[in-house]
């Protein structure tokens, strides 16, 4: 039997709805065997976050280079890598292990407003690990911090898209939940632009949609499906994980990451 397996590096999120736990709900969602590199441990609920602690340099690495040389992955993502060393040792083990299949979701802050990524730790994210990233995915405030300039409109979006390439990755996603109307995705993979349609899920249970979003797509090209297609099925998924949320706290709850899979009701 052939086991599909998966990695995500990233932070822990204490109340289970993003981070390392929300990648892998959705590698095991999408019948993928999940590892795990923690970058950092925060104390994290549906109200926010709380406190931020990061893992020494050391055990990152260490993290990566043992699960890689026994386990292996066929696709990995990054999150919260917080700080520029951390980023910069991600990128090079990644590079030493022969990672191509790699998706970068670039995370920033969190959606109470906590940083989450150091601001000098941009140049960084820029610098050593865009370029070897087949997909990036920032949403709209992202996607203004990595190309350097506003967007207010769908040709500044497109604008953004092709400066985020120069730096290397090959599909370029930039996500449209933060703007008005429908949330559509501009994907551009160097030469053309599609834009995926998808339907305004109502809801205030949205805690984690960014991180199962890049970890449906990273799913997806474990298996094996082509960019394009391990996209669409990403969108699709999210959409239905939202619509079928539901709240376990009194702030932002998360999607539902098991939405395709029945539930067992008590006997």
């Amino acid at each position: 039997m052939v086991i599909v397996k998966a990695m995500t590096i990233a932070g822990s999120d204490s109340g289970g709805g993003a981070g390392i736990q929300a990648d892998l709900k959705t590698f095991a969602a999408f019948g993928v065997y999940g590892t795990s590199i923690l970058t950092a441990v925060t104390a994290q609920s549906t109200r926010g976050v709380f406190a931020i602690a990061e893992v020494p340099e050391e055990v990152v690495i260490a993290q990566l280079d043992v699960v890689l040389e026994d386990i292996g992955t066929d696709a990995a993502k990054t999150g919260m890598l917080s700080n520029p060393i951390i980023v910069e040792n991600v990128a090079d083990r990644l590079e030493a292990w022969g990672v191509t299949k790699l998706v970068v979701d670039p995370v920033m802050v969190a959606k109470g407003g906590e940083r989450l990524l150091q601001p000098e730790a941009v140049a960084a994210l820029q610098r050593f690990l865009l370029p070897l990233a087949l997909v990036v995915t920032p949403n709209i405030p992202e996607a203004e911090v990595l190309a350097g300039r506003s967007i207010t409109s769908n040709a500044e979006a497109r604008e953004a898209a092709r400066i985020i390439a120069g730096s290397g990755p090959v599909f370029v996603i930039i996500k449209g939940g933060h703007r008005e109307g429908p949330p559509i995705d501009l994907v551009f993979d160097g030469r053309d632009f599609v834009e995926f349609e998808g339907v305004r899920i109502v809801t205030t249970d949205t805690h984690g949609t960014g991180c199962t979003f890049s970890a449906a797509i990273t799913a997806g090209l474990a298996s094996g499906r082509e960019p394009m297609l391990a996209i669409a099925d990403a969108k699709r998924y999210v959409t239905e994980a939202l619509r079928e949320s539901y709240a376990i706290g009194d702030g932002h709850s998360p999607v539902n990451h098991f939405v395709n899979i029945p539930v067992r009701q008590p006997s």
